[in-house]
């Protein structure tokens, strides 16, 4: 009778590997939820950017800013609520369309701002839509 040396691994190759696995993901896994989280942020800074821009040549259209009336769809159509602007050249964003944070939450703007006296108050309030919070549920602002 011929004994055949079957392949396969034994239980303990398996649990040290399932351990090596488990330490992987426990030591990298939130370094990734992390850098999520930082590029959440940063797309909404750089929104906010863009936000500023089209806000600023709205400004030397018109004189001023959208009230907070107005609001950001100013930048995409004419307002019909006082002052009506009178050199209105829009729309001032190149996709016709106010864009939501990355957290899907629309923009909140304030004109004239409380921090931003002379100009605009812009913000986001990230994941959890609340003013404050920390990680991804921190704010965004433009102060």
């Amino acid at each position: 009778m011929l004994l055949r040396n079957e392949g396969g691994f034994s239980l303990i190759e398996i649990l040290i590997a399932v351990v090596i696995i488990g330490f992987l993901a426990a030591t990298i896994g939130p370094e990734l939820m992390n850098k999520v989280t930082d590029a959440k942020q940063t797309a909404a800074r750089n929104q906010l950017e863009i936000l500023e821009v089209a806000l600023d040549n709205y400004r030397l259209d018109n004189g001023r800013y959208p009230t907070t009336q107005q609001g950001l769809k100013a930048l995409i159509e004419k307002p019909t609520i006082s002052p009506i602007p009178q050199n209105w050249d829009g729309p001032y964003l190149e996709k016709k369309e106010i864009p939501l944070d990355p957290w899907g939450n629309e923009y909140n703007y304030l004109s004239p701002g409380n921090y931003n006296t002379h100009k605009y108050d812009l913000w986001s309030y990230g994941l959890d839509n609340k003013k404050g919070g920390t990680g991804e549920a921190s704010d965004v602002t433009n102060w």
